[in-house]
């Protein structure tokens, strides 16, 4: 058909259905062309655009007991994803938690900071399985909204949950109000304050707590700014070397910078333009490095004949410690040399010589990334010929990255096996601590005792023990919230076990019922692992949809608010000058 004058046609294709069960029930092609006339003749040029989901047929996901149900599937896999260790144990709290307090979340009103109690709860406990804590914490952090909202009592989540997860909550309440022990937050009374909360907290209620920080820090908008400057300084000078201490540093480094862009808004500015003027393009560089660096260790056949696993982290260098390099240390740009950093972590076959196989392993990598890159030979130090006094042991080199002419910093790289690796982190925990606040090194040393110890018991009591077999847990995850919601363990959900969970989550019987005629293919009356599967892919693409248009819309921020450096600066200046009301 023809749409006027305009010269434009749109004449549909293709026609193609899909399953009964899809999300889209249709979808149709069309093709656009733009007429033009030439010397008497006609050119066409012609766009191909695709339309989706003209037409949408009731699921399982539109119905208020399958929402309910699809946020509990999602959430559940979304935490245990990013769980290295979860034990049947493990899996139960968390389920029960997730099913206690969705509902009450959905039903509170939005924060002050305009974002639902749900997505804010969920945040913080994905940040507390990021860091792999155990299923009493991320459960903690799950209920702590709950909890302050007054929707539910200490006592009760004692009695439906349990007493460790109550005890948490309990203590990051206690935690919560450290800075009101002291008047004034100069360097003698936060170190005091450090010291008192590393001897007499749970570690595990401080790293609840210290999540917690980190999410009020990064929605402090809504306040006004000498309130935002309070609550900076105090993350500054209390949390942020706290999370140090307990050997958070991924914390650490989040709340340090966070609270500097608060507290010294223009300096961060200038900072963050430079580190971003190593940009290029909307990926950054750490990520490609890390990308092409594995990717040649992974095709490497004399490496491949050594190791099972291969990883490679990356990190940038913190906003607030790049700035700390420039003015305590009086440093030059060109002078702070470790912005760019990447860890190769190696797993060595197993065998009677592991060690010995390891730390050829590493060597070969050494030579892998001399022939991708320039070494720095002055910054190379081999500490596996030659480990450090407490034991320490790596290959530390740098590379020059300079491309094309553009000249960019220097990017330090550590090789070293997962046993090394291991070895590091415990042998800086007493040293963290010691930072942290403790300045008595053998007391130091104690408490990091004292802190294993009560990871240990927790890992203990919830049986969470690393799997010998990386296949049989894939399957268990696969599995994991099947087998919760097949609660007598005959290999199908029940309609009475569905209509069980959906009244745990406040949605009427009818719901279980539309959502098993929905889902039940074969019309037995019951869900079978591979229906349910089907629901839970279908939970998995619509979460996925929404985490896709957050990332967009962070690249086409990027990509149309800044075009170069100098542009930059001019931008984040105006902006920053238009929010604290300066001209």
């Amino acid at each position: 058909m023809e749409l006027g004058s305009h010269g434009f046609s749109v004449r549909p294709i293709s026609k193609i259905r899909v399953s009964r069960r899809g999300l889209w029930r249709r979808s149709f092609e069309f093709s656009v062309g733009l007429r033009r006339r030439r010397g008497g003749g006609e050119r066409v040029a012609a766009v191909v655009v695709r339309v989706r989901a003209t037409a949408v047929t009731p699921t399982a996901l539109e119905q208020r007991g399958g929402k309910m149900v699809a946020e509990l599937v999602g959430a559940f896999n979304e935490l245990t994803e990013r769980m290295n260790v979860l034990s049947t144990s493990s899996s139960r709290l968390l389920f029960k938690a997730l099913k206690l307090s969705i509902p009450i979340l959905q039903g509170l009103p939005f924060t002050p900071d305009d974002r639902s109690p749900l997505s804010k709860a969920l945040s913080v406990s994905l940040v507390l399985a990021d860091l792999q804590m155990d299923a009493e914490v991320i459960s903690a952090g799950m209920l702590r909204e709950v909890l302050e909202a007054g929707a539910i009592s200490i006592s009760e989540i004692k009695d439906q949950i349990g007493v460790s997860t109550a005890h948490l909550l309990h203590e990051s309440f206690r935690a919560r109000e450290i800075p009101s022990r002291v008047e004034t937050l100069d360097d003698d009374n936060v170190a005091t304050l450090r010291k008192f909360c590393l001897t007499y907290y749970d570690i595990r209620a401080l790293i609840l707590e210290l999540t917690l920080k980190l999410d009020m820090m990064k929605h402090l908008d809504y306040l006004p700014r000498h309130q935002q400057q309070t609550l900076a300084l105090e993350v500054m000078k209390v949390y942020a070397p706290l999370a140090h201490a307990v050997g958070t540093s991924s914390l650490s480094l989040e709340l340090e910078d966070l609270s500097f862009e608060y507290l010294f808004p223009y300096s961060y500015l200038y900072v963050d333009a430079w580190l971003r003027s190593h940009e290029t393009g909307s990926k950054p560089l750490i990520d490609m490095y890390k990308e092409e660096l594995l990717q040649c260790l992974k095709t490497d056949n004399v490496l491949g004949s050594m190791v099972e696993g291969i990883s490679v982290k990356g990190r940038y260098k913190s906003r607030f410690s790049t700035m700390k390099k420039l003015l305590k240390d009086g440093r030059k740009l060109e002078g702070v040399n470790d912005i760019l950093g990447l860890r190769v972590i190696l797993s060595p076959r197993s065998g009677d010589n592991m060690l010995e196989i390891g730390e050829k392993a590493c060597y070969r990598v050494r030579e892998i990334i001399q022939s991708l890159w320039k070494e720095i030979p002055h910054r190379t130090k081999d500490y596996i010929s030659r480990p450090k006094a407490n034991g320490y042991k790596s290959l530390h080199m740098a590379v020059d990255v300079s491309d094309n002419g553009k000249s960019r910093p220097p990017m330090e790289i550590q090789i070293r096996t997962a046993e090394m690796d291991m070895s590091a982190s415990g042998g800086t925990a007493s040293h963290a601590l010691y930072k942290g606040g403790l300045t008595d090194p053998d007391e130091a040393k104690r408490l990091k005792a004292i802190m294993m110890a009560a990871a240990e018991f927790a890992a203990v009591r919830l049986k969470d023990f690393p799997s010998t077999s990386q296949r049989g847990l894939e399957i268990d995850q696969r599995d994991r919230v099947f087998r919760l919601l097949d609660k007598n363990g005959d290999g199908r959900i029940s309609i009475e076990e569905l209509m069980e969970v959906m009244e745990d989550l406040g949605a009427e019987g009818k719901d279980a019922q539309e959502m098993m005629q929905l889902l039940d293919e074969n019309r037995d009356g019951s869900l079978s692992s591979e229906e349910f599967d089907y629901f839970q892919k279908q939970v998995e693409l619509m979460r996925n949809l929404k985490e896709k248009d957050r990332q967009y819309q962070t690249i086409l921020s990027q990509k149309l608010q800044m075009t170069d450096n100098s542009g930059l600066i001019q931008l984040y200046s105006k902006e920053l000058g238009d929010r604290l009301g300066i001209r």
